[in-house]
C-alpha cells in the first residue's frame, strides 16, 4: 500500500514498511547456511531498496549500510521512494544478523524503522555503550553511571526481586569479559547472544515472554538508534554513548552532526518523534519465526509497531512460492 499525502501518515505508511521488511527477509532465505555472509546480505539490500523505491515517500537514509564510497546501495544519505508523499528519514539494517544466516542459526531478522524528516538521530558507525530496560518502571531507574553490579541491584529492588532474579542480555564479545565478572559476581542470571542487539533490547520490552529484565554492553551506534526506535514503539527506557577508537571515528561523528562527543542519550533524544517500525524473522529465533517454505507457498512473521498509538502487531503473512 502506498500513501500519496506529504504528512506523515504512519498507520498507512506501516503496511508499505511491513511489506519492505517482508521482502528483504524473504531474499535472504535462499543464503541461509550457504556460509556467504556478504551474498546473504546483498541480497536483503537490494530487496528492501527495491520495494522502498515504490513507495510514494521522500525518504532519505540515515542509518544505513554506511558511507556511499563503502555501500553502492542503501549508503546514509541515499534518497529512496518515488518522489512524491512525506518527507521522512530511514533507519535500517537489511539483514541483522549475517553470520546467523550464512551459519543457519537462530535469530536473524531484516529490521527497517521510518520517522518524520529530522527526528531519527544520524548516528555514525562507531560503537555505543548501551543500556535498556523495559515499561514500568520509574524513569533513570538505572543509567550509564552506575557499574554494572549496582544496575542490577537497583533493578531488583525496583522490580521487588532479589539480583538472582533478574536476567541481563549481553552481546558476547571479549571486551565485555569485565562487565560479565562483575555481573556474575550479582547472582544474576546472563543470556548471552552472539549476534543481533536490536533484538536483545527488544527482549527487555518483553520480560514477562522473554525472561529478559535488562540489556548492557557496547555495541553499534546504528543499531542503537533502531532499538531506541522500537522502545518508542513498545515502552521502556533507553540510554546511548558513542564510543570512539581512534580520531578517525571522532571526525566521522563530527561529519554526522555530532557535537557533544560525550553525551549519554536517551531513547527520546535518539528517535525524537512519531516512529514506525518493521522487523521479519530470517530464522526461527525467540523474538520471530523464521521465514517458512511448505506446499507451494511461503510464511513469514512481521514485528510492525507505531510509536503513536503504542501499537505491537505480529503479521503472519502467507503467499504463493516463487
Amino acid at each position: 500500500m502506498t500513501v500519496s499525502r506529504t504528512d506523515f501518515d504512519d498507520s498507512l505508511l506501516s503496511l508499505a514498511l511491513a511489506r519492505v521488511s517482508e521482502a528483504a527477509a524473504l531474499a535472504s532465505t535462499s543464503h541461509i547456511g550457504r556460509g556467504d555472509e556478504k551474498a546473504a546480505d546483498q541480497a536483503a539490500v537490494n530487496a528492501m531498496r527495491e520495494k522502498l523505491g515504490e513507495m510514494e515517500i521522500r525518504g532519505t537514509v540515515v542509518i544505513g549500510e554506511g558511507e556511499r564510497d563503502e555501500a553502492p546501495m542503501l549508503y546514509i544519505g541515499e534518497e529512496v521512494g518515488l518522489g512524491n508523499g512525506p518527507e521522512v528519514d530511514i533507519a535500517l539494517d537489511p539483514l541483522e544478523g549475517t553470520t546467523l544466516t550464512a551459519k543457519d542459526m537462530p535469530g536473524a531478522l531484516t529490521v527497517i524503522a521510518m520517522a518524520q524528516r529530522g527526528a531519527l538521530l544520524h548516528a555514525p558507525d562507531v560503537y555505543m555503550e548501551k543500556l535498556a530496560v523495559g515499561p514500568g518502571y520509574d524513569e533513570g531507574v538505572v543509567n550509564l553511571d552506575m557499574p554494572p553490579a549496582a544496575r542490577i541491584e537497583a533493578l531488583a529492588k525496583a522490580k521487588g526481586v532479589g539480583m538472582d532474579e533478574i536476567t541481563v542480555c549481553v552481546l558476547e564479545r571479549p571486551r565485555h569479559q569485565a562487565m560479565l565478572t562483575e555481573l556474575r559476581g550479582t547472582g544474576c542470571a546472563i543470556r548471552m547472544i552472539s549476534d543481533g542487539d536490536v533484538a536483545g533490547v527488544i527482549h527487555c520490552a518483553e520480560a514477562d515472554t522473554t525472561g529478559i529484565d535488562i540489556y548492557m554492553g557496547s555495541g553499534g551506534a546504528p543499531e542503537g538508534v533502531l532499538a531506541a526506535a522500537a522502545l518508542r514503539c513498545m515502552g521502556g527506557q533507553f540510554q546511548g554513548q558513542l564510543l570512539f577508537r581512534n580520531d578517525d571515528e571522532r571526525g566521522r561523528a563530527v561529519n554526522a552532526g555530532i557535537e557533544d562527543l560525550s553525551r549519554v542519550y536517551t531513547r527520546d533524544e535518539l528517535v525524537r518523534g512519531d516512529v514506525i517500525f518493521a522487523a521479519t524473522g530470517v530464522t526461527d529465533g525467540s523474538l520471530l519465526r523464521g521465514v517458512r517454505r511448505l506446499n507451494g507457498s511461503v510464511e513469514t512473521e512481521t514485528l510492525l509497531m507505531r510509536s503513536k498509538t503504542h501499537t505491537v502487531r505480529r503479521v503472519l503473512c502467507r503467499m504463493p512460492a516463487g
